[in-house]
């Protein structure tokens, strides 16, 4: 029997230490239905949600990946948490976290389990909802 995801986490046991947005909020490009002239954004299959893409770095000295991309699904575009004056991150709680494994190719025809990640929405750690954090169905 295969175990599957997606598997619903807490933000904490995926990041004890907390995280960082560390780029702008974008679509997830549809590769299927996208053509050189037209770009269609991905919807998620399970909700029919938009999905949307952004950079959060693992805030744990002994990470051994240091940036994941998470898919947000949400109705509008989700806006990070504001910027801390001096601080090149922007601290952040994703709210409504799952991960799916996955066996990912690394070479030489050797493969090891990673995971993807996906929110609903992001928030301030401070327990503020960030604009445009959105709840999927």
């Amino acid at each position: 029997m295969g175990v599957q995801g997606p598997f619903q986490v807490s933000f904490q046991q995926v990041f004890p230490h907390g995280a960082g947005v560390v780029g702008e909020v974008s679509k997830q490009r549809d590769f299927d239905r996208s053509s050189k002239e037209r770009e269609v954004q991905q919807v998620d299959e399970r909700t029919g949600l938009p999905v949307w893409v952004v950079d959060v770095m693992d805030f744990d000295p002994e990470a051994r990946e240091r940036t994941h991309r998470v898919k947000l699904l949400a109705e509008v575009q989700p806006v990070p948490p504001e910027a801390i004056p001096g601080v090149p991150v922007r601290p952040v709680v994703l709210s409504e976290l799952t991960v799916t494994p996955y066996l990912k190719d690394v070479g030489n025809g050797r493969q090891r389990i990673a995971f993807s990640l996906r929110a609903s929405g992001m928030s301030s750690p401070k327990g503020g909802r960030a604009a445009g954090d959105a709840k999927a169905a």
